[in-house]
């Protein structure tokens, strides 16, 4: 543990930060899950909807710096693609 008064202080934020930062990306992870399950059950409507919520906590990480540039994108282009591909099963 730190001595000085100002570095008790920065590992007190430090911890309270980690945690936030634990539960938004758990966060995602359900919500991920979720939209994949709805693909796996061929509701595209569910999916369509889990999909936009997702869509946005992936980019609220990015922007927050949970996540990498190119690994937000890369999840969220992967996810749009499988349901996409879902409405096109329907629509067919």
């Amino acid at each position: 543990m730190a001595n000085i008064k100002s570095a008790r202080k920065r590992a007190r934020q430090t911890e309270k930060k980690r945690l936030v930062n634990v539960a938004r990306k758990s966060d995602l992870k359900t919500f991920t899950k979720k939209v994949l399950a709805a693909v796996e059950d061929n509701n595209a409507e569910l999916a369509r909807e889990l999909f936009k919520v997702t869509e946005s906590k992936i980019a609220r990480a990015k922007g927050k710096g949970l996540l990498k540039g190119n690994t937000a994108s890369r999840k969220i282009s992967r996810l749009a693609k499988k349901v996409a591909r879902l409405e096109g099963q329907a629509s067919a």
